[in-house]
């Protein structure tokens, strides 16, 4: 079973989701006609995919999409086409143009499931295996310090001093990652949170003296995560 969250300011478009969500089958949806009750939702019960409207009164997808859990897939439904560049770059599964129809809708969905599960079975093994030119490279996540990300592909350093260079980007990367464990905090840096030693707004210190640079827009989940952390 699928956990859904729908929210979106008009009524009939909550209506048309889940007609669809019953035809789809395996899928439980709430619907949200007021953004705050559904972030609200989507905070305590963290359900694994999410449709979000993306103009709606006060508030936009857009700016839900950005503070929901890297864990949790999202599909933007709206009537609007000016946002989709924006809104794959916060890495949607998918964007729904309103009118939509069912076998529409239905690919969409497939996407996030896939996405889904992939995630599932990557969190709960305890590693991932990427390439690294001819070869599969099994590497276990307690290994992982942080991850660089280079022109077209990504440098894995892990522990002993190792490092494994694989021809994957980096946002593909994070999805093999569990989101609990592992945090991106500069366009080019994904740190093990566990192997953070201090930090501050500009940088933070690994286990073994290792300084990594954090972005602007990454500062504020550090010091939420860090925090929650204690």
């Amino acid at each position: 079973m699928i956990r859904c969250v729908a929210i979106d300011d008009e009524p009939l478009a909550l209506e048309v989701i889940e007609k669809f969500c019953r035809r789809a089958g395996g899928m439980e949806l709430r619907t949200f006609s007021d953004p705050a009750e559904g972030i609200a939702a989507i905070k305590a019960d963290r359900p694994d995919l999410v449709f979000l409207d993306i103009e709606m009164e006060n508030v936009t997808g857009l700016s839900i999409a950005a503070r929901l859990d890297k864990d949790i897939c999202f599909i933007f439904t709206t009537a609007y086409l000016d946002y989709a560049l924006e809104g794959f770059n916060l890495d949607a599964v998918d964007y729904l143009h309103k009118p939509f129809s069912y076998d529409r809708f239905r690919t969409a969905v497939d996407k996030a499931v896939r996405r889904i599960e992939y995630n599932r079975v990557n969190a709960s093994r305890g590693s991932i295996t990427v390439k690294q030119e001819y070869n599969n490279v099994n590497i276990p996540l307690s290994e992982i310090l942080y991850i660089e990300a280079m022109e077209g592909y990504s440098k894995i350093f892990r522990t002993g001093g190792l490092c494994t260079v694989s021809r994957i980007i980096l946002k593909n990367l994070c999805m093999m990652l569990p989101p609990h464990d592992f945090l991106r905090v500069h366009r080019s840096f994904v740190v093990s949170v566990g192997k953070i030693e201090s930090y501050t707004r500009q940088e933070l210190r690994l286990v073994g003296g290792t300084v990594v640079p954090v972005g602007r827009q990454y500062a504020d989940e550090l010091f939420s995560r860090l925090s929650a952390r204690g």
